[in-house]
């Protein structure tokens, strides 16, 4: 008990006081929403470019599948049915299949859907009417809506209606407890719902979504281009979040009040740095596949609206300084480096205990991973993930670098400091050092150094500190890394039928355990981690090369 009021203490001493203050008023004050006086007149739009198709959704009238589960919908308590995981039922209460890949083929079933859900979720009541899903479903009617419009269908006035209702109540509930990504959510879907329909209240839904997506542009894309939350995932989300909103305002022959495209362009430079040979992101901070879409499918939609991305070469070595990653790319080698703190102080809730982890790909092939998710549910497999034992780094006496727990909480946190970095005609060298242990008795100090050629890898990690302590190096492999062969301090990798050698250099013990690898939620592969294990004195080092 004394651990965990530890814990809150050090979680909350980082929250805004506005934070606090909307989560006591949330408590205490409930929307009041008017259900008549309904603006049913439409703003004159043109058509809406096609937006990025997520994969299908609904399989049958009222049959879904969301996070690799399936599930039939059948009587209206199953919209917030109880042994559902809370994300599933997000995802339920979104209605991407609105949009998604073939969606035209399945209006029969959406139309059924929306009548569904407004005659089976009365007002404010149930996960459907909390301020992220509402948000997501709003955006996606209105896409939807502008599709249809555009036909020989007419849009029911009762799904209007619900609309109107939906975004008043949305407009009086927005996240400014959360902040981040859920009350930029919010504004998207204002502005949204403002443009579609015509009057002074939708106005006022317009002019307040804006001043919040003009505030939060400002704080949540970095100089560098990076969305503050520093996982891929999500950046990418935002990313498509800022292509959405030029898309509509070019339905309504509007401008957006706001510079969105050099914004645009800054997160397509910075996502393309993080994302591996295949095209996909790297595993950090709560990312994983199927949930954003990739940078390819971002690249395509921005130029359906008109923005030209250059896709300069990129250099050896790239450092991302305020988002805090480092991209080493040198002939058949891609590493991409965590030299960050974690995200932004007061939401660091998809933060990982990751302090110095690496993602490497060789041949085009991704070799030493980071875990990825599974769930967001509060869970042993949650916490796990978030650990720092599933992460490519060192751990300190079975310790987390960062003091994840719960399931989006993060207290005491790993800083990262001196950086530094330099490459000559053979080689890109960097490295850095993390305070994460310091907590410990003797206050252990990690840092990590990387060299790059182009046919070795050189990683050495000093782990500074007295008195004795257990160490444990961990390097999660992809599932498609063939192990061929374990000797004393060395092992043989199958990369797609190139021969990659490990060698382990230290006082330490190296062992090949079963573990997994979660590369979407609700999946789980089996794969293999290279554990170094010492337990002894302090400082001691680890070599780690990599040969082929």
């Amino acid at each position: 008990m004394f651990k965990k009021i530890q814990f809150l203490f050090n979680t909350i001493k980082y929250l805004k006081a506005g934070q606090i203050l909307n989560r006591i008023k949330r408590k205490f004050i409930k929307p009041k929403v008017n259900l008549f006086d309904i603006p049913n007149n439409l703003y004159p739009y043109s058509r809406i470019k096609p937006v990025i198709q997520c994969s299908q959704r609904m399989y049958g009238e009222s049959s879904f599948k969301f996070l690799n589960k399936e599930f039939t919908l059948k009587v209206s308590e199953d919209w917030n049915a109880k042994d559902q995981d809370k994300l599933w039922l997000y995802n339920l209460h979104y209605f991407d299949d609105l949009n998604a890949i073939n969606s035209e083929q399945r209006t029969d079933w959406h139309s059924s859907l929306i009548q569904n859900w407004i005659e089976n979720n009365p007002l404010g009541f149930g996960n459907g009417w909390e301020p992220y899903p509402s948000s997501l479903r709003i955006v996606n009617w209105v896409k939807w809506f502008l599709l249809d419009l555009n036909s020989n269908n007419n849009v029911n006035q009762i799904w209007l209606d619900s609309l109107v209702i939906q975004t008043r109540f949305l407009s009086q509930n927005l996240e400014y407890h959360l902040l981040g990504n859920h009350l930029f959510t919010n504004a998207k879907a204002l502005v949204f719902a403002g443009l579609f329909f015509n009057g002074e209240e939708t106005d006022y839904w317009y002019q307040l979504g804006v001043s919040i997506i003009n505030k939060e542009l400002s704080e949540q894309v970095l100089s560098d281009g990076g969305n503050f939350e520093l996982s891929p995932m999500y950046h990418a989300i935002f990313l498509e979040d800022l292509l959405d909103l030029v898309n509509i305002h070019q339905a309504f022959n509007r401008n957006f009040p706001g510079n969105l495209e050099n914004k645009i362009l800054q997160m397509l430079e910075w996502l393309k740095f993080m994302c591996h040979p295949d095209k996909e992101i790297a595993f950090f901070n709560d990312s994983t596949l199927g949930i954003a879409p990739s940078f390819v499918e971002l690249l395509s939609y921005s130029d359906r609206l008109g923005i030209v991305f250059k896709n300069n070469q990129v250099n050896r070595l790239t450092h991302l300084e305020e988002s805090g990653y480092i991209r080493a790319e040198y002939e058949n080698v891609v590493i991409i480096a965590d030299v960050a703190d974690i995200g932004p102080d007061y939401i660091p809730g998809h933060g990982h205990a990751d302090a110095l982890s690496f993602e490497l790909s060789l041949f085009g092939k991704r070799v030493i991973v980071n875990s990825g998710i599974s769930t967001y549910e509060i869970c042993i497999d949650r916490y796990k993930q978030r650990s720092t034992a599933l992460h490519s780094t060192i751990t300190v006496d079975n310790q987390n670098s960062s003091e994840v727990w719960s399931g989006f909480r993060v207290a005491n946190r790993a800083k990262v400091f001196d950086i530094k970095k330099f490459e000559d005609s053979n080689s890109v060298n960097f490295s850095a050092c993390h305070d994460g242990y310091k907590k410990l008795k003797e206050g252990v100090l990690h840092c990590r150094h990387w060299s790059v050629s182009n046919n070795s890898i050189k990683i050495v990690d000093n782990i500074l500190g007295k008195g004795i302590h257990k160490i444990r190096l961990v390097l999660p492999l992809h599932p498609s890394v063939v192990v061929d062969h374990v000797q004393e301090g060395s092992i043989s990798l199958n990369i797609s039928g190139n021969i990659v050698k490990i060698n382990f250099e230290g006082k330490g013990e190296l062992k090949v355990i079963e573990s997994q690898y979660y590369p979407e939620f609700g999946c789980s592969i089996d794969n293999k981690h290279l554990i170094y294990n010492y337990n002894g004195k302090l400082p001691s080092k680890i070599i780690v090369n990599i040969s082929w």
